[in-house]
């Protein structure tokens, strides 16, 4: 199977897979931007790489949680608005009676099938832990007939709970939220994304054998970007499963390998 993954910014990408194309965490703002939720202060430092007008007609939305401006922001809250009612946005299930419309909610392990003509997706929403911050869900993408499937991690710190993705699912690729992301106002300063350390483990842990890291810059409260990143992915033997994509740019990757655990 050969899905096309273009890096829009952040944590939103455009998967084209299975025939359909899913929007992920909608951020399109321009930068360098600030968000006050006393106390915390959120600022970007940079903006998507292609606008919303760039975009093709989507099939669904995998929003990971609703509440923050680096996963959804006005640009990203104006863009849900215009979707088609027929056009589902996958979130979790507070976020989804937050957003109304045609916002379902998934929790953990959970599926939603999403259907374009006579093409269908499955969606399983997958356990996710962000901190002290609020509910956050990921994402399994399986296409009907397709041995392997795509995981999307969402917001979340490694927990043992994700261990349990690996057993349930052959994951092919992994689409993983990284940045080692700190607040200080949230938990002393604690993790509330994956470092480089957490993602290499749950890598081996998931079996996968592309990983694509997300969410690691354009924001100030990121604290490891790509250079940290392909260190921990070295030191654990896992360096060739790195697969960095450039913004703006569709990327093919296939998702039918020998799995390596």
């Amino acid at each position: 199977m050969k899905i096309t993954v273009t890096h829009v910014g952040t944590a939103t990408v455009l998967l084209e897979i299975g025939g359909l194309r899913l929007l992920t965490d909608p951020a399109f703002d321009p930068a360098p931007a600030e968000y006050r939720h006393d106390p915390v202060v959120l600022r970007s430092t940079a903006g998507p790489a292609l606008g919303v007008e760039a975009l093709p007609p989507l099939d669904a939305v995998l929003l990971s949680h609703d509440e923050h401006p680096d996963n959804l922001d006005a640009g990203g809250r104006a863009l849900l608005e215009r979707l088609p009612a027929s056009t589902p946005v996958l979130t979790t299930v507070g976020g989804a009676v937050r957003l109304g419309g045609s916002a379902v909610g998934l929790a953990p392990w959970t599926t939603h099938t999403v259907t374009a003509g006579e093409r269908t997706l499955r969606v399983t929403g997958t356990p996710g832990v962000h901190g002290p911050v609020g509910e956050v869900t990921g994402f399994v993408i399986e296409v009907p007939g397709e041995e392997e499937t795509v995981y999307l991690s969402g917001d979340t710190v490694h927990v043992p709970e994700l261990e349990a993705i690996g057993r349930r699912f052959r994951i092919g690729v992994a689409l993983l939220h990284l940045g080692a992301a700190r607040i200080d106002a949230f938990g002393g300063g604690e993790l509330i994304t994956m470092d480089g350390r957490q993602a290499a483990a749950l890598t081996r842990s998931l079996g996968a054998h592309t990983v694509v890291p997300l969410h690691y810059s354009s924001w100030e409260h990121f604290t490891e970007g790509r250079e940290e990143t392909t260190a921990r992915f070295a030191e654990a033997g896992l360096a060739d499963r790195l697969h960095w994509l450039t913004p703006g740019e569709p990327t093919a990757l296939e998702t039918a390998r020998a799995v390596l655990r």
